[in-house]
């Protein structure tokens, strides 16, 4: 935990740094702010003593000056949290873009380790959280020193003793908020984590409601979501008390301030002899008496603030617990050219020597010394029982994790190598359970190549065999799908799959259980659409159907993440 700890403050140093530039502006504009309402105070202090005197064009001057400072005061206001709301968007636009180019360079591998629900709270909610780390904590922080300061040195040359009694008072704010705010940091990193769990419930049930209600435990789901968002309640009110117990240490402190500078300035009003002299004591003391809540104002911003540095702990021990991407994969705004050279209508050959991955190690290996080669444009089912290692090969050839050792060869080229975007182009995928979106059939299908012209298209469509159920939808292609495919039947959405891979047109065609859960008689039509994709194409098929030998090809029986010799695999491993 302490390890985190120092990690969170190291990161969030580190961010601190940059927003500081970024933060520049609204750190000069309230350094300005300062000067100004130093500026007025004195306005109004010569105000005060030319109208004890009686003199009238000081007093017409003075108010000229305090009006115009007046003035000043609010539009460099407004431009600084302007600049401070710039720099709050400029941080957090910066943030989600890093922290979700780091998901994707990581790839749906992360999901094994975490709930996408916390993932997306991650990217959503605690990188929202550290808006205030930008916008008001790190302005706060330097004009919590530097504004004080100011008007300590203002007050000094107008009475030293007062300007003392400020100091001093100011110093004892800090004391009382290092107190309270240990107890605001760890608040807010139990609030932030339950709100994560709250998140994540929320969206299982949500997602599996039909099965809880034809369970009969809505209601109990109900009480538990009910508690989970009550915990949360009472974690968002602690954080409240911390930060109105340094609240009310501020306070306390500007009024011993304020009492003890009048009760000061008071002795010296009653000895100072009348006329001139006690006009000028007076507007002294209106000056320093101003000058008390600037002093505590830019000290009650950083009291305000200091629960947004507790929310930057929590959002960066999230983000730093996030996987590190792999430090030797090529960067996506490398040029394409390492990418290996493919022919579509062939395909490409695809090598694999010695591999092997372990996900979790009290589990054993994922694959343990795997090795094949299929030559361009051929074929290769890896068959075995559910956990043999099939779908994990699918994976490391689609990139999305690397094996711990070994060799994965694309046309001879390692695929460490080659660019993801390249990758990319080079793959199709089809999986048990097609991902579509909530758009049309015609916007899932583009989905694969957007710039396809209309021939390209309709000749998608009708390789997958789509016309027959495309005829019986309202507005066919245009028929509005629910997210996931909702509305569809499982073959339907996966003929939607095999039409995106006949326009994506990529010449390594992966495939893992496509035909999972669907009927027989369905199950042997999609095996048609296929063997028609897989025509001029390196076709690698992970299944344990019975209906598989319906796509021609060599075959590699896997179990517990090993090949296992056959009569089949002559040649092959």
């Amino acid at each position: 935990m302490d390890a985190t700890k120092k990690a969170a403050n190291a990161w969030l140093r580190q961010q601190s740094a940059i927003g500081r530039r970024v933060a520049s502006g609204s750190i000069a504009f309230g350094l300005l702010g300062t000067v100004l309402a130093i500026v007025q105070a004195a306005a109004a202090a010569d105000l005060l003593r030319a109208l004890i005197v009686r003199d009238h064009q000081p007093v017409l001057i003075a108010a000229i000056v305090f009006a115009l400072t007046a003035v000043g005061r609010a539009v460099v206001g407004a431009l600084a949290d302007s600049a401070a709301l710039a720099a709050g968007a400029a941080g957090r636009r910066r943030l989600r873009s890093e922290t979700l180019g780091r998901l994707l360079s990581i790839g749906p591998s992360l999901l094994r380790q975490g709930h996408s629900a916390q993932l997306a709270g991650i990217v959503v909610d605690r990188i929202e959280a550290l808006e205030g780390l930008f916008a008001r904590w790190i302005p706060a922080a330097f004009l919590a020193i530097a504004a004080p300061i100011l008007i300590v040195i203002a007050a000094a040359i107008a009475d030293p003793v007062a300007a003392l009694i400020l100091g001093v008072c100011g110093l004892a704010v800090p004391f009382a908020m290092a107190f309270a705010g240990i107890g605001a940091a760890v608040a807010s990193r139990n609030q932030l984590a339950a709100m994560m769990r709250l998140q994540a419930r929320f969206l299982d049930r949500m997602r599996g409601i039909g099965t809880i209600v034809l369970a009969g435990r809505a209601e109990s789901e109900a009480a538990t979501l009910r508690i989970a968002a009550d915990e949360l309640r009472a974690r968002t009110m602690r954080v409240l008390r911390v930060a109105f117990l340094s609240s009310a240490a501020l306070d306390c402190a500007a009024a011993v301030a304020l009492i003890g500078i009048a009760i000061q300035q008071g002795v010296l009003i009653l000895h100072a002899p009348p006329g001139a002299e006690m006009a000028a004591q007076s507007g002294r003391a209106l000056f320093l008496l101003l000058l008390v809540p600037e002093f505590f104002a830019p000290l009650r911003n950083f009291t305000l603030a200091y629960q947004d540095r507790g929310h930057g702990v929590a959002a960066a021990e999230a983000i730093i617990a996030l996987p590190a991407a792999d430090p030797d994969a090529p960067l996506v705004t490398e040029a394409p050219v390492a990418a290996p050279v493919t022919v579509a209508a062939h395909g490409i050959s695809v090598v694999l020597e010695d591999v092997r991955l372990t996900w979790d190690k009290g589990r054993g290996p994922a694959l343990d010394g795997v090795s094949f080669r299929l030559p361009a444009g051929g074929a290769l089912i890896l068959a075995g029982p559910s956990g043999a290692g099939k779908s994990t090969v699918i994976e490391i050839l689609l990139g999305f994790v690397r094996p711990d050792s070994g060799r994965v060869m694309l046309n001879g080229m390692d695929i460490a190598s080659i660019v993801p975007q390249a990758l990319a182009r080079l793959t199709a995928w089809i999986g048990q359970k097609p991902v579509l979106f909530a758009a049309s059939i015609r916007d899932n299908i583009r989905f694969a190549r957007p710039e396809a012209t209309a021939h390209e298209f309709a000749e998608a469509v009708r390789m997958a065999s789509m016309e027959g159920f495309l005829a019986e939808l309202p507005q066919g292609l245009d028929t509005l799908v629910g997210e996931g495919g909702y509305g569809l039947s499982g073959g339907q959405a996966q003929r939607i799959a095999i039409a995106r891979a006949f326009l994506k047109n990529a010449p390594l065609l992966l495939l893992d259980e496509p035909t999972a859960h669907l009927d027989p008689a369905t199950e042997a039509e999609v095996f048609e659409s296929l063997k028609r994709l897989a025509v001029g194409r390196t076709v690698i098929m992970a299944s344990h159907s019975a209906q598989a030998h319906l796509l021609s090809g060599r075959r590699l029986n896997m179990a517990a993440g090993r090949l296992v010799p056959s009569d089949q695999q002559r040649g092959v491993a």
